[in-house]
Order: C-alpha cells, then structure tokens, then sequence
C-alpha cells in the first residue's frame, strides 16, 4: 500500500505542475499576440528605411563618407547579445549564446586573444549562461525589457553610435532570435555599425526627389534607421522568446500529460495486484480454518 501511496504523490504533483505549465502557455500566447503585432507592424517601415538607403548607394551615394559608414579595420569589437529575462523557453537562450561564443572564438579570434572584444548582453539569462561559461559581459543592460517603447529604446542606440564615433569600436555585431512564427525562431547575426551599403556596383536611378538635399537626408535617415534596427532587434527578439516558451510549455504540458496516464495505469496495475495479493491471503486463511 506504500507503494500505492506514492504513486498517488506522483500523481497529484504532475497534475499540479501541468496546472502550471498550462497556465504560462496561456499566458505567452497572450503575450505573443500582441509581440507578433507590433513587429508584423514594424518590419514593412524598418524594411523600406533599409530599401531607401540601399536606393542612394545605388543612385551613386558613397555612404562610406557618413561618420555611420566609416569602414575600418575591426579590431574593436562590440558583439550585442540579445536574450531573455525569463527562462523555461526551450532553446532560445542557449542558442543565442553558442552564437555569441563561436563568434569570439571563430571571426574575432584575433581581436579576442588581445582583449578587443567585448560582449554587451541585454536578458538577465543569456548573461548569466555566459559568465557561467567565462564570457562576462563587460555591460548588462537587462532593464531595457521593463520599457520597450521606441523612445526608450533610442537612447540605448544613441549610446552605441558614440562608441561607434568615437572609435571606442569599429565594429558592433547583434546576435538575437528573429521572429518567423510561435514554432520557429531563426538565428540572426547582423553588422549593426558600421551600415553596409549595397553589394550590387552597378549604378541604378530611382524616382526620389530631395528636398532640401541628399546631405540632409542621409544625415537624418542613417541614425533613424539605425534606432528602428535595434528597436525592431529586441521587438523580434521579444516575440520569439514569447513564441519560444509558448511552445517549450505546450510541449510540457502534453508531457505531462502522458506521464499522469502513464501513472495512473501504474496504479491501477498496484491496486490491482494489492486486491489480488489481499484476496488469496482470505482465502488461504479460510482454507486453513476449515482445515
């Protein structure tokens, strides 16, 4: 009967951690609906900031001559992980962080062994995974998850782009999760700064008219679109998440799910042989009686 005890243990407490894992996945989803929303919102404004850009070079603007476009050798590097507050969401910290670590180890290899490189990780759980693996980021900027606004957020790029002017870095990387839907989150890494300009030489004209000037334009339009790109950065990186653990907690819940059945067959299978067991010791009691 012992043994019939705790399987009932068991069972109540899978049954009360399948009451939980439930639970977050309600509240994920909730939480996805509304992330899916704002970045579905941004991407088409982030994207054609992106697409003018990559029209001027194309018209024949040589955006290497804005202060943003400065190419120079690497060899100041600031790499900006991108995790989460919160765990229990599958894999999508510990793969931004193996992401984080094989680009030190592989393309700033050389810049890493003389000390130039260095990790500004924003998400308590991807910090924690790095110190915990000896990458301690030199700055933690975990707060900016309690504000995500564009205002907010503008200020962190600000800060990013005086490091970048004032060669503090020649280069700033981002690696995060990026959005496709609640099951998929797909791994990204993108050159933040310097901005790139487009790959295509050949020369193209497009229909834009400039007012007051190209100057002027280019001037306004570089660090708005570097603000939207890490805006859009943390929204994607806050839907996956969300689609991440969503999914992590579906998968637990069916888990756990399966595991009550499996115990409950366990013990009816106990209960039962306990009946039998007790109904042949009657018996053999009443034999020996009758004896």
């Amino acid at each position: 009967m012992a043994n019939l005890k705790e399987i009932r243990s068991r069972i109540t407490s899978v049954q009360s951690t399948r009451q939980i894992t439930n639970a977050m996945k309600m509240v994920s989803a909730a939480k996805l609906r509304k992330a899916q929303d704002a970045i579905t919102k941004l991407r088409p404004y982030a994207n054609k900031q992106h697409e003018i850009l990559e029209h001027l070079t194309e018209s024949g603007l040589d955006i290497s001559a804005n202060p943003f476009g400065e190419n120079r050798v690497p060899t100041k590097v600031l790499i900006v992980c991108i995790s989460s507050n919160r765990g229990l969401c599958g894999p999508f910290n510990s793969t931004v962080v193996k992401k984080t670590i094989d680009l030190i180890q592989t393309t700033y290899a050389e810049q890493y062994a003389k000390g130039n490189v260095k990790i500004l990780n924003i998400g308590k759980k991807g910090g924690d995974i790095l110190s915990g693996k000896g990458y301690v980021p030199y700055q933690r900027a975990d707060e900016i998850f309690e504000d995500m606004s564009f205002a907010h957020v503008s200020g962190y790029a600000d800060k990013m782009m005086k490091l970048f002017l004032n060669k503090t870095y020649d280069r700033i990387d981002f690696v995060y999760n990026r959005f496709k839907n609640a099951a998929v989150q797909i791994l990204q890494h993108e050159q933040f700064l310097p901005i790139q300009s487009s790959t295509d030489s050949t020369k193209r004209s497009h229909d834009y008219i400039m007012e007051p000037n190209v100057e002027n334009i280019v001037n306004y339009l570089v660090p708005s679109s570097l603000k939207t790109t890490l805006y859009k950065a943390l929204i994607d990186s806050f839907a996956a998440e969300q689609g991440s653990r969503m999914t992590a907690m579906h998968k637990a819940t069916d888990n756990a799910t399966q595991m009550i059945r499996a115990l409950k067959l366990k013990y009816n299978k106990a209960r039962q042989a306990a009946i039998t067991t007790e109904i042949l010791e009657i018996t053999a009691g009443a034999e020996a009686l009758k004896g």
